[in-house]
């Protein structure tokens, strides 16, 4: 499965289950782990177990094994590992305190 594909099964699992301010984040170059990250918001506890469960679903009938979820016990912040995509699943609060598309999105040569 491409990375593409992979991008469009998360975005559209997120869709799917009403996830909010889905963005797309292209990291290559900037790190080793992934080469884009998702990031979307849910607004709940448990929209986002439900979020990252659904995106888990599509991803395994896709044939693809997800290599990790972190945070699935947690409210607040839930990671899943597609391999070269990573989806955040995120509570607003979460999200604005954590600014993950500021600090991936600066620019190359600016300070952290």
């Amino acid at each position: 499965m491409t990375v593409e594909d992979l991008v469009k099964l998360a975005h559209t699992a997120l869709e799917d289950l009403k996830a909010r301010a889905i963005v797309e984040i292209d990291v290559r170059g900037k790190t080793t782990v992934s080469d884009v990250m998702l990031i979307a918001t849910g607004t709940s506890s448990r929209h986002i177990k439900s979020l990252a469960d659904h995106v888990i679903e599509k991803a395994k009938q896709a044939g693809h094994m997800p290599l990790g979820i972190e945070g699935h016990g947690r409210s607040d912040w839930v990671l899943v590992d597609l391999g070269d995509v990573i989806v955040h699943i995120m509570t607003e609060e979460s999200r604005d305190f954590y600014a993950l598309e500021k600090l991936w999105q600066m620019e190359d040569g600016e300070a952290s």
